[in-house]
């Protein structure tokens, strides 16, 4: 079986080349041979530059299956396609209408139909009260795939008179929408929270709102994140009168460094992830010292909210819409995961050689903007900047929450505090502080 994979550059769509094989274990990627021509042709990922030879099962497997979902979501959705959890491609072809970033996975000679399907209230609701459940029916019937592991969908918003629609065929979406979650509580809360403070912190973030169902309540409400990867042209097509998106191409970290999914985070010291993120970025990105400082935000940004989470797939790289340029891509999935029980305090990679967020100190990012290759001074100098806007960028974002009529927000807000990398340092800080008074007198 062959799975065409074309991308849209500048609007338009190109065959880049195939997939061969529809056993997963086998399958092999190759670019088309016209595409190879073509002076201006770019390679779909840093990990798959171009040329004539296929690339290994491994090194087709690390890239595609990274467009895939993850985790609950991703069995959920073999199930209901009655496919091995494990079958990727097949897994890949359903869903692959639509990616993260400007790919598309088709057959040979495939006639798809592009159109919207409206959403009205009820449908909405049903998103939010029924979590993964309904956006896996919603994934699949409208054939998008969204990496990551919480549930999610790709929604479109109309532009200009603010309904919402389901993709269907190779239509775009221009949101994706998340829900609350079960175990997790909050978490819709939480991610917005976040996601604003990094905001107010100077950090360059998707534009995201909360959509209220109900009450405020957890199950009421949804988050709803701009894609970046989509823009509105200034002469759009449309569809039915509605205003046609065009993609923009992106990988995150682990695909373009050729990292499997299941190694997101890093567990042995020696793979040194921050140093090679900050490698690639000074070798590919179009404005390499904006991007670098931009990524150490980030990660410093991380440990002051608690977010053990920011793993290799939670950092992307965004193509301009000729793919010849590289940037680091708007930071996405925030979230506070130290105030949960039973969630790590590990961070997803060492900062200094320190991976537990409760013994990392200011020393720890010392280290850090050295094996980074940034100077030290002036990654300090940020540091201490985040860490004394922190409260006031947390306290603003809660009230702008507080104001739509979101309930336990107070709560969140000093879970927060409590359990972020803020209060250990603040405490720590405070406790040297005295210190050094009392030998002082």
């Amino acid at each position: 079986m062959e799975y065409i994979v074309n991308i849209q550059i500048n609007g338009r769509f190109i065959n880049v080349g195939k997939i061969i094989g529809n056993d997963s274990s086998k399958a092999v990627f190759e670019y088309d041979s016209d595409y190879l021509l073509n002076k201006e042709s770019r390679a779909i990922s840093l990990s798959l530059p171009l040329q004539k030879e296929s690339f290994s099962p491994e090194q087709t497997k690390r890239y595609f299956e990274g467009l895939l979902p993850e985790g609950f979501t991703r069995k959920a959705i073999s199930e209901y396609l009655r496919l091995d959890e494990l079958d990727y491609i097949n897994i890949l072809y359903h869903l692959g209408r639509e990616c993260i970033g400007a790919l598309q996975i088709v057959r040979q000679g495939e006639d798809i139909d592009s159109r919207y399907e409206s959403l009205n209230l009820d449908d909405i609701k049903r998103l939010a009260n029924e979590g993964v459940t309904e956006s896996v029916a919603m994934v699949i019937g409208s054939r998008l795939s969204l990496a990551g592991a919480t549930g999610k969908v790709g929604l479109y918003l109309d532009p200009v008179k603010g309904n919402w629609y389901l993709p269907k065929g190779v239509a775009p979406s221009t949101h994706i929408v998340k829900q609350s979650h079960v175990r997790l509580k909050q978490i819709v809360q939480n991610e917005y929270i976040c996601t604003v403070t990094a905001k107010n912190c100077g950090i360059t973030v998707p534009d995201t709102f909360v959509i209220d169902i109900g009450k405020g309540k957890d199950e009421d409400i949804l988050l709803a994140s701009k894609r970046y990867d989509r823009y509105f042209p200034e002469q759009a097509d449309t569809i039915e009168n509605l205003l046609l998106p065009e993609r923009l191409h992106q990988e995150d970290f682990a695909q373009a460094l050729g990292i499997p999914s299941y190694m997101k985070y890093e567990n042995d010291n020696d793979n040194e992830y921050l140093k090679v993120m900050f490698e690639l970025l000074r070798k590919y990105s179009s404005r390499p010292v904006q991007d670098c400082m931009e990524l150490w935000d980030r990660i410093v940004f991380n440990y002051l909210i608690g977010n053990t989470d920011g793993h290799l797939k939670n950092h992307s790289l965004l193509y301009s819409s000729d793919m010849k340029r590289i940037r680091l891509a708007p930071a996405y999935d925030i979230v506070n995961t130290t105030g949960y029980t039973g969630m790590t305090h590990n961070m997803a990679f060492s900062i200094g050689g320190v991976t537990k967020l409760d013994d990392i100190t200011r020393d720890s990012f010392v280290s850090a903007a050295k094996d980074a290759g940034i100077g030290v001074r002036h990654a300090m100098e940020r540091f201490d900047s985040l860490v004394s806007r922190f409260v006031q960028a947390l306290d603003k974002a809660s009230v702008l929450l507080e104001n739509q009529g979101v309930q336990g927000v107070e709560n969140l807000r000093k879970r927060i505090l409590e359990t972020g990398g803020i209060h250990l340092y603040l405490r720590t800080k405070s406790r040297q502080e005295k210190s050094y008074e009392n030998k002082e007198r």
